[in-house]
């Protein structure tokens, strides 16, 4: 695949999208705003980890930008997945494929419901921010897991990106593969923003790790009543903790989202689980509260 299109090129979206564009490939980047505009001016600035580098890509604030693109890495915000969806379905070539890089374990069915895109599901470990307009940081991680029948097609997939230099398995189980993250991202992404924490910092607080591991026990329990079989090195709560340590100064989506007063995904993320819970008469008293409470404070933004 040599023509890439990224719909929601936020933090997650530039990144996979610039590592596809410093292999060579041909990226276009769909965003808004300030950040468009410094795309569009200056390309984008990847501050990673291991390499600090302007990459220069092409950019547009409109959807019909996927037209010429072989893959669409499609990265809203959960909240936006069904427009966003309906937004690009016009204007897909056929046979293009549109891989989900959200977070959450509904997105693909959201997007066939939406617009009737058969699109693949993504897992995304990386730890990355927008610190200014035109420019990402990276500060750990950078992989994929993907999965689906079509095994084909998720070949090529995992090829384009580990030619990238971006580390992408292949799986059997991706509805386990999405549990296990949203185990992590139900665990630590609440705690951090209600706390105003870093990973590293909630990992150091014997209170947060008590409802850390009590807000992961709860997502398992339902994991388990839906029937989703997890895989078996999902994380357990002193797992959990240690990985947050490593993280260091990272901060959650959900932090990123509350100090830049927008709305976050916890509907689904907590909100999810809380509400599965209920459908399952599995108690969810923990989820049910970072929920109600991040909800509040989505209300001063």
């Amino acid at each position: 695949m040599q023509r890439i299109a990224v719909m929601g090129a936020g933090a997650v979206g530039s990144f996979f999208g610039g590592m596809l564009a410093r292999a060579g490939l041909d990226v276009t980047l769909i965003a808004r705003g300030e950040h468009l505009a410094a795309l569009t001016r200056d390309g984008l600035f990847l501050d990673s980890k291991h390499f600090q580098e302007r990459i220069r890509v092409r950019a547009s604030g409109d959807p019909a930008a996927v037209r010429d693109a072989e893959m669409v890495l499609f990265a809203v915000k959960t909240t936006d997945t069904a427009e966003a969806s309906r937004a690009i379905a016009p204007h897909l070539a056929p046979g293009a494929v549109v891989l989900s890089l959200q977070n959450g374990v509904d997105n693909v069915a959201q997007i066939q419901a939406s617009a009737g895109i058969a699109a693949f599901a993504a897992v995304v470990y990386v730890a990355v921010s927008l610190p200014e307009p035109g420019r990402v940081r990276h500060e750990g991680r950078g992989d994929l897991v993907i999965g689906d029948p079509r095994r084909e097609q998720v070949a090529a997939i995992a090829e384009t990106f580990e030619r990238a230099g971006v580390k992408c398995r292949t799986t059997d189980n991706i509805e386990g593969e999405l549990w296990k993250k949203l185990l992590l991202n139900c665990a630590g992404n609440a705690v951090t923003a209600l706390g105003r924490a870093t990973y590293a910092v909630a990992a150091q607080n014997e209170f947060a790790c008590r409802v850390v591991a009590e807000a992961l026990a709860e997502t398992r329990n339902v994991s388990l009543a839906a029937g989703v079989q997890l895989p078996a090195d999902s994380a357990d709560a002193a797992g959990v903790v240690d990985m947050f340590k490593k993280y260091g100064p990272a901060t959650s989506s959900t932090s990123q989202d509350i100090e830049r007063g927008r709305h976050t995904e916890i509907d689904s993320l907590n909100g999810y689980v809380a509400r599965r819970g209920e459908e399952l008469g599995v108690p969810v008293p923990v989820n049910r509260t970072l929920h109600a409470l991040v909800k509040l404070l989505e209300q001063s933004l």
